[in-house]
């Protein structure tokens, strides 16, 4: 490797909104961020699904066919 090109790279402290506190390595000094993989609904399981059906179906029960 070239010398003197290369960002140093340094133990980061990441702190989200939520609270959630994560320990890695970066080139940035502390960071805050407003969502992590803690409080995000996609990884917590709590995203709300809609599956009741497709256009035909809302189409069906809007008109009472079927």
């Amino acid at each position: 490797m070239k010398e003197g090109i290369h960002p140093t790279y340094n133990q980061t402290t990441i702190t989200c909104a939520c609270g959630n506190v994560l320990e890695v390595g970066s080139t940035k000094k502390d960071i805050k961020v407003d969502i992590c993989s803690k409080c995000h609904p996609y990884w917590t399981g709590n995203l709300r699904l809609d599956t009741t059906g497709g256009r035909a179906d809302k189409f069906k029960k809007k008109y009472g066919l079927e």
